[in-house]
C-alpha cells in the first residue's frame, strides 16, 4: 500500500496508528478500539511474513498480493457493510525464525488491535504464530501447507490450501500419469527434503503415494534447511538407481540441488516440491538448468489470468502461488467481514467455518471455491504439476487443468 510507515518494535506501524496508538493507551479496551476504529474507516488486519533471511523473497512476494487485494478493495470502496471502512495492513517481520514470529504476532495483537491475521508461509511460523492467535481467538489465514496447521483441533486457523502430505501424494499421482503418457513406467524413485514442517509433511505423501503403486523409493533422505554442501545427497541419489527424484525444499536448496544434479550431467526428472521451485529466482539463479524442471504447487497463475495479470502489470513479474493464496486469505477475510456486518473475531470464525465462498479471487484457486472443513482446511483446494518453460510455468497437470502437454525426460 502507498502509505508512510515507520519502523517500530520489529514491525511497521502507519504514523496515523502510532499516534492514534499512543492516545488510546490504558484507555480503551480491545472490543472498543476496534469498534472505533471501524466507525472511524479503517480496519486493522494483520500481516506477518518472512521479510529478512532466507525466506524473505516468499514473504515480499505474499506481502505483493496481499497489498493488491487491500488496494483493490479500497479502491472500490472499502468495506461496504462497515461504511466503506478501508482496510489498514499492518506489516510484521517474522524474520524466519519461529520464536520471533510468536513474538512478533502477541505484540500486533495487543499493540495494533487487528482483527486477524494473515501469513506467514512458512509452515514452521505459521505454527508458532497460530499458537498466539489460538489463545486470543483471533483468525488466522494462512496457504502455508504443513499438516499439523489444521491437525490440532484449532478453531481460529483458517488453511486455503491442500496440506502438504496431500499436496506431496500428488506429486507423485501427477509424476506417475506423466511418466506413463511419455511412455515409461516409473519403478525407483528417489526423495530428499528439509527436516521441518513442510518438508517432512509433504515426503510422508509422496512416501504414501509410492507405496499405493508399489514403487519402489531407493533413496529417501532428509538434510537441514540451509544445507551448505548437497554433494553427499547427489553423490548418493547418482548411485541409486531412480529414475527420477523429488526434492521438497525452498529456494537456495533447491539452486543447489538442480545446479549440482545438472553440472554433473544427471538427467533424471527432477519433480520440486513447490517453494522454491515454482517462483521467478528459481528460473533466474538455474538459467537453461531451470527449463524442464516440473513441480507440484497449490495453484497456477496461468489458470486465472484475468486476476493474476493485475499482479504482473503492477509488480513485474508473474504472479507466483504465495502470492496468489494469499490475496485469496485477504479476499475470502474481506468477504467474511461484509457477511458478518462486524469485526468481532467471534463473529468471523462463525461465518469463515459456515460459508462457501466462490466469488472474487476464490475463483483463482484450483477449485474455483473456498469452503473450511470444521479443522479449517479449504476442502476445494486441488494441488496440479507445473513445468519450467521459457522462463514461465505452465500448468500440465491434471488434464482437466492442464495448458501444455508436460516434457518427459528419461
Amino acid at each position: 500500500m502507498a502509505q508512510d510507515t515507520t519502523r517500530k518494535a520489529g514491525f511497521r506501524l502507519t504514523r496515523r496508528q502510532a499516534i492514534a496508538g499512543a492516545a488510546a493507551t490504558g484507555l480503551a479496551a480491545p472490543a472498543l478500539m476496534r469498534q472505533a476504529m471501524a466507525q472511524g474507516g479503517t480496519v486493522n488486519i494483520g500481516v506477518i511474513l518472512p521479510l529478512s533471511g532466507a525466506n524473505a523473497q516468499f514473504g515480499i512476494n505474499s506481502r505483493n498480493g496481499i497489498e493488491l487485494v487491500a488496494d483493490e478493495i479500497n479502491a472500490a470502496g472499502g468495506l461496504k457493510a462497515l461504511g466503506g471502512a478501508k482496510i489498514n495492513l499492518v506489516v510484521a517481520d517474522a524474520t524466519s525464525t519461529p520464536t520471533t514470529a510468536a513474538n512478533v504476532a502477541q505484540r500486533l495483537l495487543s499493540q495494533n488491535d487487528v482483527v486477524a491475521i494473515l501469513g506467514a508461509f512458512a509452515s514452521a511460523l505459521t505454527i508458532a504464530i497460530s499458537e498466539v492467535t489460538e489463545r486470543r481467538g483471533v483468525p488466522l489465514l494462512t496457504m502455508s501447507f504443513g499438516d499439523q496447521i489444521t491437525g490440532r483441533g484449532f478453531e481460529n486457523i483458517f488453511q486455503v490450501v491442500a496440506k502438504a502430505s496431500v499436496i506431496g501424494k500428488a506429486q507423485f499421482d501427477g509424476t506417475v500419469e506423466i511418466a506413463k503418457g511419455a511412455g515409461q513406467k516409473l519403478e525407483k524413485i528417489a526423495i530428499m527434503y528439509e527436516d521441518t514442517a513442510y518438508g517432512t509433511s509433504q515426503a510422508t505423501g509422496i512416501r504414501a503415494g509410492a507405496k499405493a503403486a508399489g514403487v519402489e523409493v531407493v533413496m529417501d533422505d532428509a538434510y537441514p534447511l540451509g544445507i551448505t554442501d548437497v554433494t553427499p545427497l547427489i553423490n548418493k541419489l547418482r548411485a541409486s538407481g531412480a529414475q527420477a527424484v523429488f526434492p521438497v525444499s525452498y529456494l537456495n536448496d533447491s539452486l543447489q540441488i538442480i545446479r549440482a544434479m545438472r553440472q554433473q550431467q544427471i538427467k533424471m526428472p527432477a519433480i520440486g516440491g513447490a517453494a522454491g521451485y515454482v517462483i521467478p529466482d528459481f528460473e533466474k539463479g538455474l538459467g537453461e538448468f531451470a527449463e524442464g524442471v516440473l513441480s507440484i504447487a497449490p495453484a497456477n497463475y496461468d489458470l486465472a489470468p484475468e486476476y493474476t495479470d493485475r499482479f504482473r502489470k503492477r509488480f513485474g513479474y508473474f504472479m507466483v502461488h504465495e502470492a496468489l493464496e494469499h490475496a485469496v486469505c485477504l479476499d475470502v477475510l474481506a468477504q467474511a467481514i461484509e457477511k458478518a456486518k462486524s469485526t468481532k473475531p467471534e463473529d468471523l470464525r462463525k461465518v469463515l467455518h459456515e460459508t462457501r465462498f466462490d466469488s472474487g479471487w476464490c475463483k483463482t484457486m484450483t477449485g474455483g471455491v473456498v469452503e473450511f472443513d470444521k479443522t479449517g482446511l479449504n476442502t476445494h483446494s486441488i494441488p496440479v504439476m507445473v513445468q519450467w518453460r521459457n522462463k514461465e510455468l505452465v500448468t500440465v497437470w491434471p488434464a482437466q487443468a492442464a495448458k501444455a502437454k508436460a516434457v518427459w525426460s528419461a
